[in-house]
């Protein structure tokens, strides 16, 4: 195991290196530039992403697909993972990490907008897409599909659920001393139960979880910033100070290079919001919608929320809490977060265990979903079942396995899963453009599409 996870780390180091940041942002900044920055729109995604279009053809509402996606980003990445990124790379990382999420709308509003463009309809009556359809049939890139499919497929029992239930148990065994296989086992069997609905029961849980946990873990993180008051202008001082220095931080917080605040504020960037990464986009073209840009728009709206908000939200409370308890160590990440929520007398840690908890769940729930549409663009519709239980499984290995193993495989995949559909997104931007001038720019968001 540990020759395997320095591997992994090594593997993950290569794939997080300049060329993969500079592909990254890269295509974030030239889609904003080329969409003509669709962060000005964001009022309007939100707008629509309440609104619903029963009419359209698709399998949830607008807003089902969008909390579907949002359960599946909103998880430990928001939370363990902005903690890992200030303890590997510094409270910088907090900056690039919410750079990746602002500039990610643009590419994540492409992404969308491809998902709907380019989905079909299977022989059931389902709608499904995502970028290994666009790869198929935008660019004529079957094997890259492929590949995208594999990456996908392996990268759920990563991030979508290993991780999830590994922080679970970490985080239940060390503020109740519960067993993390008895943890292990509960979470499977709800999770079984919500998963062999299919992604309308997903949707359906989905919808009803995310308001309530994202707006639950936000109360928390606004006590926290109030009690650290005198402390959290100077962090945010801090944060954006060390982003582009490679002296020492300061404010209780060991000296980190510009390289590794980047690497592991990106990095973990993608992993809170998954703009550029390609899963979103599965469940984006199941919704009701009436053309690729109205879906598009909602896409976007997902990362404000994940990563502009939640995510900033987390690092600021994060490096502010440092900087106000000395006795606060942020060598590991989990461990930054339990004490900087347990600064909160009697409820800190059950908030954050509560919050975790919800967040993590809902991932699993929602990469189940990119992982079986996965499964079905390689083998077809028959392997599903198959793939339900084997995830239903991983969720009760993933508990009592070594974190920093899981992490690692779940950078790579999240690499691999992104380079190919980055790939997708810079070919296609002529499409991109095209679509956005008709729905958008000229003001037709209200036209109906021609389903294929």
């Amino acid at each position: 195991m540990d020759t395997l996870n320095n591997l992994l780390t090594d593997l993950s180091g290569f794939l997080w290196g300049w060329p993969m940041i500079i592909l990254l942002l890269g295509t974030h900044l030239f889609l904003t530039i080329r969409l003509h920055f669709p962060q000005r729109h964001i009022f309007t995604a939100i707008r629509l992403s309440i609104s619903h279009d029963r009419q359209s053809q698709g399998d949830v509402s607008q807003f089902g697909a969008l909390a579907t996606a949002l359960a599946a980003t909103i998880g430990t990445g928001n939370i363990i993972g902005v903690a890992t990124a200030v303890a590997l790379g510094g409270p910088g990382a907090v900056l690039w990490c919410w750079l990746t999420g602002f500039f990610g709308i643009s590419t994540k509003y492409a992404e969308g907008l491809l998902a709907v463009k380019y989905r079909t309809k299977t022989a059931d009556g389902r709608m499904v897409g995502g970028p290994m359809y666009a790869l198929e049939r935008g660019l004529g890139w079957k094997t890259m599909g492929v590949l995208f499919a594999l990456f996908t497929a392996i990268a759920s029992f990563g991030i979508g659920n290993t991780v999830q239930a590994n922080a679970i148990a970490t985080l239940t065994n060390e503020t109740y001393s519960l067993s993390p296989y008895i943890t292990g086992a509960v979470v499977a069997l709800l999770a079984g139960a919500v998963v062999l609905g299919g992604i309308k029961s997903i949707a359906r849980v989905c919808t009803a979880l995310v308001p309530f946990m994202a707006l639950f873990y936000i109360i928390g993180c606004i006590i926290i910033l109030f009690m650290n008051g005198s402390y959290v202008w100077p962090a945010l001082k801090l944060i954006c100070s060390s982003a582009f220095s490679p002296q020492a931080a300061g404010g209780g917080f060991a000296g980190s290079t510009i390289m590794l605040a980047a690497r592991y504020g990106i990095a973990r960037g993608l992993f809170s919001n998954e703009s550029g990464m390609g899963s979103a986009p599965i469940v984006a073209a199941s919704a009701q919608t009436r053309n690729p840009v109205r879906q598009a728009l909602v896409s976007s709206s997902g990362t404000f929320w994940d990563t502009v908000v939640i995510c900033a939200l987390t690092g600021l409370v994060i490096v502010s809490s440092v900087m106000a308890y000395p006795d606060i160590t942020y060598e590991n990440g989990a461990t930054l977060t339990k004490m900087a929520f347990s600064k909160i007398p009697y409820i800190g840690a059950p908030l954050l265990t509560f919050g975790l908890l919800t967040f993590a769940f809902s991932t699993i729930l929602g990469w189940e979903i990119y992982g079986e549409r996965a499964v079905e663009y390689l083998k077809g519709k028959k392997w599903t079942r198959y793939y339900r239980i084997l995830y239903v499984v991983a969720i009760f290995v993933g508990s009592i396995m070594n974190l920093g193993l899981v992490w690692n495989l779940s950078d790579c995949m999240n690499a691999l899963m992104a380079i190919p559909n980055l790939l997708c997104l810079l070919f296609l931007s002529g499409v991109l453009v095209k679509e956005t001038r008709t729905y958008l720019w000229q003001k037709m968001l209200d036209q109906d599409m021609d389903e294929e």
